[in-house]
């Protein structure tokens, strides 16, 4: 019960942290819109493209930490653990496209570059810049307990990367006249983009294609398994990651026969929870294991 209370308590305080983190983010979004109009920067319209999929993302991880509240049933044993997974998904998938475009947009204004207005795009560059460390300040605490803070603290972090690169660029432009740093700046921020989002895509994608988490060795496992007394054989042993902190093994455990008449079973089967909840980097709470004789075994391998 301590272990479900506190995951509970997790789950309210992730809220809290995304509608604080939305809210500032909204305000800066509607602020670089007004600034892009008015200084025709690219860099600034960037940033206001990747704060409106910001927003959209931190909406769908609100949504999804919502559903992780709520408890499992016999329909749903797992509960919603797993909405925050495809929530992380789901905004990489659009941040990609974002970046993609700056990506696209940047290069053809390297080749025409049009006017940009630098005080404009200096003052709003900083009004983004102190909205994104706000923001990161609120997420920065739950950035490690789950998939939807992390997407959303990286996606705030290239946000704040990409308006101190959008200050740098107006000062230039002041400086010098070369407008061409305004799409110099739209790549950098592409390029912030691009390659987290990626990374963000695959282990998300790890995770729905029940993937063995990161960290835990499959093979480490099933030697310290065949290393405890009386184990015979290991097979169909499986791992993978219902949500964040929630790590599953299954898997058939065989027994010498006098095991399984004797009631040394049970022994060996809180030796195999044991093994798994605390041997290894990543602790697995959540262990099944199906004992059985090699007569049971040698027949099962029949049927597959």
């Amino acid at each position: 019960m301590t272990g479900h209370d506190h995951s509970h308590a997790d789950a309210t305080q992730d809220r809290k942290r995304l509608v604080a983190a939305l809210c500032v983010t909204v305000l800066i979004l509607a602020a670089e819109i007004v600034g892009a109009a008015l200084s025709g920067s690219l860099a600034l319209l960037a940033d206001a493209g990747h704060m409106f999929t910001d927003a959209s993302g931190l909406v769908i991880a609100l949504i999804a930490a919502s559903l992780a509240m709520r408890p499992a049933t016999p329909e749903r044993t797992w509960g919603y653990k797993r909405a925050e997974v495809l929530a992380a998904a789901l905004q990489a998938g659009l941040l990609l496209v974002v970046g993609g475009f700056v990506l696209v947009e940047a290069v053809r204004r390297l080749i025409e570059p049009p006017e940009v207005g630098s005080s404009a795009m200096l003052w709003f560059g900083i009004i983004g810049l102190t909205g994104n460390a706000i923001a990161l300040l609120v997420l920065a605490a739950g950035r490690h307990t789950s998939f939807n803070l992390r997407a959303a603290f990286l996606e705030v972090l290239n946000d704040a990367l990409g308006s101190a690169a959008v200050i740098i660029a107006a000062v230039v432009i002041a400086v010098t006249g070369w407008t061409r740093a305004d799409a110099l700046v739209s790549l950098l921020i592409g390029a912030l983009i691009v390659p987290r989002t990626l990374r963000l895509l695959k282990e998300t994608t790890d995770v729905l294609l029940a993937a063995t988490p990161k960290g835990l060795d499959l093979r480490s496992v099933r030697d310290h398994i065949l290393a405890l007394p009386h184990v015979v054989d290991v097979h169909d042993l499986h791992a993978t990651l219902i949500g964040t902190g929630t790590p599953v093994i299954t898997g058939h455990v065989t027994l010498k026969d006098e095991c399984l008449s004797d009631g040394h079973s049970q022994e060996i089967l809180a030796q195999l929870q044991e093994c798994v909840a605390e041997h290894f980097d990543v602790p697995v709470e959540h262990s099944t294991f199906q004992l059985e004789s090699a007569a049971h075994r040698d027949q099962e391998h029949l049927h597959h």
